[in-house]
């Protein structure tokens, strides 16, 4: 915008906070500083006055030039520690990247469509494929009205809703291309009654499950569910004694970034560290599982939050610390709901005017989500959005066990089941669907660790390398920072180390 039109919107901005600017203030406007940005500034070194304040150009200077600084945050350096021999510079890195990048769309209906039924021909073909399952789907949903009382049939269909009816049973509607049923899920008093009426409160909207069940009129009486689910891995091991290092939430930017203890674990990686020094040397790759900065404008008055009020700063300084992680570790970044790509999943990676002219051949910038083979391991990496609305919907679920509702996402072989709960892209594919069954699924956003087993799959969290913020303590919500999981891969195990309470 001109300098009139930044002035005038200046002017206004502060007025209403009652700071009027003085006559010589036009002379010091700010070129390429947010408007609001400076308002914000202004207004903060002011909250404690009472009535008017009246301020000059030599005032807007110094809080230009503080604005100025938080853009060229200072360099950290990083040395190796004389004789450390990481066991991981012996080996070369081995990782391909499928990148998921977002199909154009112009989000009508004809998308939200296409969107569906790939997920409904995905899933089925899941379905039918798993063993020890239910087979011989009906083909289509409306097919069933013509059916008499009493045949047994197998659905297939995307869930729409789920209530609870007056007589205290459970129904659920079911929708395919064609039509959709109603199925019924007794309340009943015999044990297998009651464990079929257990599983279906575990029903959630828009995902794909297959039901048994009886034509009884307009209804479908359910004698089974089944979801997707994964089938049993067995487990892999490496030849090679190497690791993988997982972290998520940085949140660089923010007022309660941790920087001392990520500071410390980077020394801790270039061998300054004794303690655990043998596991610092073998790992060889690391993913950051979005989040790494904490974005600016992602919720109200975030700017009270912000150590560093500019986002470009905010990457320079992340990019800088990801520049002291040593050349043999490579290292993986996804975006996440605070980053600054779009907030609709999948998310793109990062684009050029964030990265500026940062390269290293071991930093990756890859997609939200991310399939990545590293050392032979399949990891599918995802931020973790969706784990709000799974916590929320789904029964026993929780965030101080956020491991929980990851199984959940495995079991219905999707990473964003219910739709609308983050935002997704409605493109001709879903590709939130966990096609490909990993080695380890790795997600964060929760700012808990978690660990689990699930048929074969190693479930991680990486937690947050961010202090408690208040609206966790508004929720009760107690975080787990600093807390890194590293997976050794010839043995086949994790270890956590904890770089908040020193080593």
């Amino acid at each position: 915008m001109s300098d009139e039109t930044y002035f005038k919107e200046l002017t206004t901005k502060l007025s209403q906070a009652r700071i009027f600017l003085s006559g010589d203030a036009k002379g010091a406007m700010a070129d390429g500083i947010d408007v609001d940005l400076l308002v914000s500034k202004i207004i903060e070194s002011h909250k404690t006055a009472q009535g008017a304040v009246f301020i000059d150009s030599d005032e807007i200077k110094e809080v230009v030039k503080a604005i100025m600084s938080e853009k060229n945050p200072e360099q950290i350096e990083v040395v190796r520690k004389p004789g450390f021999s990481p066991l991981a510079a012996e080996f070369d890195a081995e990782y391909a990247i499928n990148v998921i990048n977002p199909e154009q769309t112009s989000g009508n209906l004809n998308d939200f469509v296409d969107y569906f039924k790939d997920r409904l021909e995905k899933m089925r073909a899941i379905l039918e494929t798993n063993r020890n399952k239910v087979y011989g789907f009906v083909k289509t949903l409306e097919s069933t009205k013509s059916f008499t009382n009493g045949r047994e049939v197998v659905l297939v269909g995307i869930v729409t809703s789920r209530i609870v009816t007056k007589n205290g049973n459970i129904m659920v509607i079911m929708e395919d291309e064609t039509g959709e049923v109603k199925v019924i899920f007794m309340n009943g008093s015999n044990p297998r009654s009651k464990e079929l009426f257990e599983k279906a409160g575990h029903i959630a909207n828009d995902e794909v499950i297959a039901v048994k069940g009886k034509v009884s009129n307009v209804f479908i009486m359910a004698s089974e569910i089944v979801w997707p689910d994964i089938p049993i891995k067995e487990k892999k091991f490496s030849e090679k004694d190497t690791a993988i290092a997982f972290m998520s939430d940085v949140h660089v930017g923010s007022k309660l970034f941790l920087d001392k203890s990520f500071s410390y674990m980077l020394r801790w990686l270039n061998g300054s560290v004794d303690k655990y020094a043998d596991l610092a040397g073998k790992i060889k790759y690391m993913i950051i599982a979005g989040d790494a900065a904490d974005g600016i404008g992602v919720y109200p008055n975030q700017d009270r939050d912000l150590a560093i009020q500019d986002v470009y700063a905010q990457y320079k300084l992340l990019f800088n610390l990801l520049d002291a992680v040593p050349d043999y570790v490579h290292v993986f970044v996804l975006p996440g709901n605070h980053d600054a790509v779009q907030r609709a999943e999948p998310q793109p990676p990062l684009g050029a005017d964030i990265i500026g002219d940062f390269k290293k051949d071991n930093i990756h910038i890859v997609s939200n989500p991310a399939y990545m083979k590293l050392g032979g391991f399949d990891v599918l990496s995802y931020h973790g959005t969706s784990l709000d609305s799974v916590i929320s919907a789904i029964p026993n679920n929780s965030y101080a066990q956020p491991e929980k509702a990851m199984v959940e996402l495995l079991k219905r072989r999707h990473l964003s089941p219910i739709y609308g709960g983050n935002v997704v892209v409605p493109s001709k594919k879903d590709n939130m669907v966990i096609e490909k069954v990993p080695d380890i699924l790795h997600m964060g956003h929760i700012h808990k660790n978690g660990l689990t087993e699930y048929h074969g799959v190693d479930v991680v969290n990486s937690g947050t390398w961010q202090g408690r913020t208040d609206f966790q303590i508004r929720q009760g919500h107690i975080p787990s920072p600093c807390i890194m999981p590293i997976f050794e891969m010839k043995a086949h195990r994790f270890n956590s180390i904890n770089f908040g309470e020193g080593l």
